[in-house]
């Protein structure tokens, strides 16, 4: 149970201890009007975090545009990063145009976030937006999170987006992408990249007379 924030104030998110559908969350932002502090509305967004994959739709529906306002428009990278994980677990297709939002966010540790998201959602759709990372990052902890969150994608995009992290200079990075290689592909090839290359490279559906289903 969510529980009261101390005093006669109820806290910024007074409505989810009934989760109530129509509490105004823009008004977290209105610390004058009920005196909270920082801490206590990272926590109050941790347990929305916590409970909203079991809302029925209409108030995951409801949830997801406040969580838009707050990757949009709240300072606390923090908060962004509740928010993106509050977002992957919304069971709607609304789900990655949130997550998406924090791939393109200025701090690490949310786009790290919305990485990990990604790993629980697995479609299409999810492995382009992770290959798309893996492909285009800058800052190699990001980029790594994509690259393990792929493991949960067993499609060829996933595994060709895999196979082209192998030539990765960092060795540490190598070690990971071959990890989710396992998982995406349910082989296991050891430890060495050529090999790997060479086995997927069999698979390719780009290359002449292979049929290009993954490795089982």
């Amino acid at each position: 149970m969510l529980c009261c924030l101390g005093g006669c104030q109820d806290g910024p998110l007074y409505a989810l201890k009934a989760v109530n559908p129509y509490f105004v969350m823009k008004e977290w932002r209105d610390d004058e009007v009920y005196g909270v502090t920082d801490h206590e509305r990272r926590q109050q967004l941790a347990k929305l975090a916590d409970s909203i994959e079991f809302y029925p739709s209409d108030r995951q529906e409801y949830w997801a545009s406040h969580l838009q306002q707050i990757l949009e428009n709240d300072e606390s990278a923090e908060m962004r990063r509740l928010a993106v994980l509050a977002s992957g677990k919304i069971k709607s297709g609304r789900n990655l145009a949130l997550i998406e939002k924090g791939l393109d966010d200025d701090s690490v540790k949310v786009r790290m976030e919305a990485c990990r998201a990604l790993s629980r959602i697995d479609n299409e759709s999810s492995s382009r937006l992770l290959a798309s990372m893996v492909g285009k990052e800058s800052n190699q902890d990001v980029r790594n999170a994509a690259i393990e969150s792929l493991a949960k994608h067993k499609n060829t995009i996933s595994v060709n987006s895999l196979r082209l992290a192998l030539s990765d200079r960092n060795p540490a990075t190598r070690d990971l992408t071959i990890e989710s290689l396992r998982g995406a592909t349910g082989k296991d090839l050891g430890n060495d990249p050529d090999v790997w290359i060479a086995e997927l490279e069999k698979n390719d559906p780009n290359e002449p007379n292979n049929s290009g289903t993954i490795l089982r």
